[in-house]
């Protein structure tokens, strides 16, 4: 009888300690949060989002340059890494003995330990620096490609690897040929975990600001040419919390809340993938 009450006073201290380290956890994330949602929401109104940025010294203005500028940044880095990343992803699970395969994950655990600037000044130095040192969305756009590599390759990975031999033997058992029991039945049970590896490598591109000073650069008009100089939210973030300038602290404190509230739709759209498409044999 002692030791059972030994035992629960223990079990009690030990879930109570779990819960006060949550919320401990959790408190940074909420102040950070109320004091961003409280410094910049007296930005956000209708031409926060449709106006260009005002000149120095004059009210008002918006960010729909940055916003344009983000959105097809985040496309172009789409494109770019996806098709790569999945079909990496896909190799690594399906040869997983080779030295090849021993060789690319390596690479790509050491890719993803790469600081971000360090990614800002490569993409300097392969894509800028080249065309005479035209900055552009491109090449933003490629620096954020081998940024978000990693965590969809992971993704891809670790999610193949669930899916059961079973189902590729009875596949090809039944003569379908290799590349389409890939493509018609290991891709679509993997479905979950590769969205969601995909939209949380969005999620953690969206916010980076040192790949895109040496590469974007920026512009304070609107520009949709992937191959100029082009705004962005972090960019812009930069520019006006960095200034002299009250009327641009104010707009950089509403960009903030922007990009933040973007990057935690993508967080949420990705657990609400998982949780829905969850691969389940």
């Amino acid at each position: 009888m002692k030791t059972y009450k030994i035992r629960k006073i223990k079990n009690i201290i030990f879930k109570t300690s779990v819960i006060l380290l949550s919320i401990l956890t959790i408190l940074p994330l909420f102040f950070i949060l109320s004091y961003v949602v409280k410094q910049g929401i007296s930005s956000i109104n209708w031409n926060f989002f449709t106006e260009l940025p005002a000149p120095v010294g004059e009210e008002g203005g918006g960010i729909s340059n940055a916003i344009v500028g983000t959105l097809m940044i985040i496309i172009l880095t789409f494109i770019f890494s996806v098709p790569i990343g999945v079909t990496t992803g896909v190799f690594l699970a399906e040869n997983r003995k080779s030295k090849l395969t021993f060789w690319v994950r390596i690479c790509v655990e050491i890719l993803q330990g790469i600081p971000s600037i360090v990614i800002g000044i490569i993409g300097y130095m392969w894509i800028v620096k080249p065309l005479n040192g035209l900055f552009s969305g491109f090449a933003a756009s490629l620096a954020l490609a081998i940024m978000m590599l990693p965590t969809v390759i992971k993704s891809t990975e670790e999610t193949v690897k669930l899916v059961p031999s079973s189902l590729k033997e009875a596949s090809i058992s039944l003569g379908v040929p290799y590349y389409k029991t890939i493509l018609k039945v290991v891709l679509p049970s993997s479905m979950s975990g590769i969205v969601s590896g995909i939209l949380i490598g969005i999620g953690r591109i969206s916010g980076e600001t040192a790949p895109l000073l040496f590469t974007a650069f920026g512009t304070q008009f609107m520009n949709i040419n992937i191959f100029k100089p082009i705004n962005a939210l972090p960019l812009l973030i930069y520019r006006y919390a960095t200034s002299p300038y009250p009327e641009w602290h104010r707009i950089a404190w509403g960009a903030s809340l922007l990009l933040i509230i973007f990057v935690l739709i993508f967080n949420l759209i990705a657990n609400g993938v998982v949780k829905k498409w969850k691969i389940q044999f």
